[in-house]
């Protein structure tokens, strides 16, 4: 990386090395890396909490990766100052506890009342191997900031929200909702449901009895956990129930419900604040079911176990005892919820189990099986390993018998999950092999098949799935399918998660989804369309991609494109990388380079390689600063001065990107002094002044560049590319930000012509692979680096791969293609 000043003011910098280049300090921090282990576990991690529950949630969230790639700074000055709903409630580390599959459960302060955590340090971990939201990144407690409790505050902000009027969030929302539950339906039809309560029997029963008998040690029956190969598929299956024209939005809970439930709070030590959320989370009758069992509070964003310990003892007396079946349901479902916070989809039960001990339930297995049979949860059973080879396959009875004693002898790992999430990778996985299975016959694309993209071209006439991988110039090659496609007469449409630049005549998927943009749906509900091209897929998560995935009519074809390297989703699941483990379908790999100094410094990183790269043009900055405070200053110097002054580039086209929200360093002070520079102002609109350069999150993952423009009675109005959004005035808070400083999870997608990345010396356990190659990519023409974490920038580059992720549809789709294979 050069060591050139990037205009006036930038000093003396030294150059930034894998291997510790000339010029760098050997002093300053060293923070031990966070890397994963060849055989990856992930740890879910209860962080303290300094916030009451129902604070308002943070629109800062959608970087917030459910997963371990949350884009906030790991260290303990952060955690102790600062709240990120980036951060789940969980943490993921993949390299604790490595043998013991444990947890241990952190102590967490701040009760409603009276309650006390029963453990110290919960580590649940879960098996899996990467996580396209991979990212290495500490967690900052989203507890902790009194503005923002609660993970993904963004989907539910912490006090009762006027329903008025169908946003395009709440359309997307309400879309991806009736989706699941026509999926639920569908699964319906097939097995029987279980009656809650009821004594098990049949399948179920063997199921709870695997449970015990790999607990024991004992060899689980190979009937349970070896499921019957799907049925082969039929040609044409039955089309999905047409979607309505308009999604309506949820039904908000009446003033009676809801104010039932805030006396009912108030007489538990509860704050009213909670009663708008924990009345919607819980439907009719939320104050009867709340008395009956005070811990169904845990099922409110922002509320902690020790938290709803004290509700519990406030109403309950002495008998809210930790042995408390209820407690123990719940404290299950919380913590399988903190887990898809950080992108799982599952966790392993035996982790789930420690977990709960950790938290003072004093029969963990048992309260796993009694939420197993009331439905609260699901299990599955994933064989590991390959089947082993038999010396019998010409002779049927004894393959049978081969395979079977094969099978019964391969490991197993046992998962639990909710119900949304595994309906939603089931439905994913049979989408996928449906267009596989209904494409028709091979087209002659040949004529189109020329120039940038042809292997592309080549591969997509032929099949009816395929995954594209590359990187930025890599984007040239869907642009050209999308051309050659229109060409042929074939209806193509394009989608990305956030369109911009090459792709700013591309449809957002969440408009897609949602019905404002992008083409109509046929009286099926699916998509008027032959191809479908979807870039930065690795931003899917797996709701997401079940919902678009469902829309895609027989017979058409679904290009995925995105570069593995860049931070995942987040939101649960790590669709674009499962599909790719899966190879269950073609995969193209761009062989575009990106150009110059720049693209030869972002593919270093990609391969774990942080290499002096001669720019000549100053394309590559490094600003090394001694504290945070300096690293605010330069910033500041750098995004008004020195960049437009030696490049050309106005300030509003500059880019800063940081690790995490809190510390003297993230995106609040920068936002803050950047805005006293740029736009001054009293922050008369709930903070906020027309020109303010803001970010607005309208749902988990997605955030939007815009202005203010103004305010009145209706709310905050905003200017998008273009468009006027407003945003109301009781979401305000929780829904926007100032834009001038991002993580890297909320600049994922989009690029500008400068961008100032800083790295102030508390970030450095923050840092990973994927959070680096993603930052520096945003660049289009220069990168200032605003470098304070010495060695801890190569360390994380060369040794912190992303964390990994506990998901199961690889599994899924790798038999269902079996299952494709042997019916041919």
């Amino acid at each position: 990386m050069s060591g050139g000043a990037g205009g006036g003011g930038t000093g003396a910098e030294p150059p930034v090395s894998g291997r510790g280049g000339a010029g760098e300090s050997p002093a300053g921090p060293t923070p031990a890396a966070d890397g994963s282990e060849p055989d990856p576990t992930a740890t879910v991690e209860a962080p303290t909490e300094d916030a009451p529950a129902g604070a308002p949630a943070d629109p800062e969230a959608a970087d917030a990766e459910a997963d371990p790639a949350r884009d906030d700074a790991g260290t303990q000055a952060q955690a102790d100052a600062e709240a990120d709903p980036e951060a789940a409630d969980a943490e993921v580390d993949p390299a604790r506890d490595g043998a013991e599959r444990g947890a241990q459960a952190d102590p967490e302060a701040g009760p409603v009342q009276g309650g006390s955590e029963p453990g110290a340090q919960a580590d649940v971990e879960a098996t899996d191997a990467e996580a396209d939201p991979e990212a290495a990144d500490a967690e900052v407690d989203p507890a902790r900031d009194g503005a923002e409790a609660g993970g993904q505050g963004d989907a539910a902000p912490g006090g009762a929200e006027a329903a008025a009027g169908v946003s395009e969030a709440q359309a997307e929302l309400a879309a991806q909702k009736i989706e699941r539950e026509r999926i639920a339906r569908r699964k319906a039809e097939r097995e029987g449901p279980v009656d809650a309560g009821a004594k098990l029997s049949g399948r179920a029963a063997d199921l709870l009895a695997a449970v015990r008998a790999v607990e024991g040690g004992a060899q689980p029956p190979s009937t349970v956990f070896f499921d019957e190969a799907p049925a082969p598929r039929r040609a044409a299956p039955a089309p999905p129930a047409p979607r309505p024209a308009a999604v309506p939005a949820p039904a908000a809970p009446t003033a009676e419900d809801t104010g039932a439930v805030r006396a009912l709070l108030a007489r538990g030590g509860a704050p009213e604040a909670l009663a708008g959320p924990a009345a919607e989370a819980l439907g009719e009758g939320a104050a009867q079911r709340l008395a009956e069992d005070p811990w169904l509070l845990l099922s409110v964003a922002g509320v902690r176990p020790t938290q709803a310990d004290g509700f519990a003892q406030a109403l309950l007396g002495p008998q809210a005892g930790p042995a408390d079946p209820r407690r123990g349901a719940a404290l299950l479902g919380w913590l399988l919820a903190q887990a898809a916070l950080k992108g799982h989809t599952a966790l392993e039960a035996p982790v789930l189990e420690k977990a709960l001990a950790q938290y003072g339930v004093a029969a963990p297995a048992e309260a796993l099986e009694a939420a197993i049979g009331e439905g609260a949860v699901l299990v599955f059973h994933e064989p590991l390993g390959e089947p082993a080879q038999n010396g019998h396959a010409d002779e049927a009875d004894q393959t049978d018998q081969a395979d079977a004693a094969d099978e019964a002898e391969r490991p197993v790992r046992i998962l639990v999950g909710l119900e949304e999430y595994a309906l939603a990778e089931e439905s994913l996985a049979d989408g996928l092999a449906r267009l596989s299975a209904t494409f028709g016959p091979p087209a002659d694309w040949s004529r189109a098949a020329a120039g940038p993209g042809a292997e592309l071209i080549r591969a997509v006439a032929g099949h009816g799935l395929v995954v594209h991988t590359g990187g930025e110039a890599a984007r040239a090659e869907p642009l050209a399918l999308l051309a050659a496609a229109r060409e042929l007469g074939r209806r193509a449409v394009l989608a990305a998660h956030s369109p911009a630049g090459d792709t700013r005549d591309a449809v957002g998927v969440a408009g897609l989804l949602a019905g404002t943009q992008g083409p109509g749906r046929d009286a099926d509900g699916r998509f008027e369309l032959d191809l479908l091209i979807v870039l930065d897929a690795p931003q899917l998560d797996v709701e997401t991609a079940a919902a678009l995935v469902e829309s895609v009519p027989d017979g058409a074809r679904l290009v995925l494109s995105g570069d593995p390297g860049v931070l995942g989703s987040a939101g649960p699941g790590r669709v674009f990388a499962d599909v790719l483990a899966a190879a269950a379908c073609p995969r193209i790999v761009s062989r575009t380079p990106d150009p110059g100094p720049l693209g030869e410094l972002v593919s270093g990183v990609g391969i774990g390689e942080l290499n002096q790269v001669d720019a000549p043009g100053k394309e590559i900055v490094i600003v090394p600063v001694r504290d945070a405070g300096e690293a605010v200053h330069r910033t500041v110097q750098l995004v008004c001065e020195s960049v437009p002054r030696a490049f050309g580039i106005q300030a509003q086209d500059v880019q800063v990107i940081t690790p995490g929200h809190g510390g003297s360093a993230g995106t609040r002070a920068l936002n803050a002094a950047l805005k006293e520079r740029l736009n001054p102002g009293p922050g008369r609109f709930g903070g906020f002044d027309p020109g303010d350069r803001v970010v607005h999150v309208p749902s988990p993952g997605r955030a939007l560049p815009a202005r203010v423009v103004t305010a009145d009675a209706q709310g905050l109005h905003l200017d998008a590319a273009g468009e006027r959004v407003v945003v109301p005035r009781e979401r305000v808070e929780s829904r926007v930000r100032h834009g001038w400083a991002l993580t890297a999870h909320q600049a994922v997608g989009a690029r500008w012509p400068a961008v100032v990345v800083v790295l102030p010396g508390d970030a450095a356990e923050a840092l990973s692979r994927d959070w680096v190659y993603t930052a520096f990519g945003r660049a289009e023409r220069h990168l200032s680096v605003v470098h304070g974490v010495d060695q801890a920038l190569p360390r994380a580059v060369a040794e912190v791969p992303p964390k990994p992720r506990t998901t199961r549809l690889t599994g899924l789709l790798r038999a269902l293609t079996a299952a494709q294979e042997q019916s041919v």
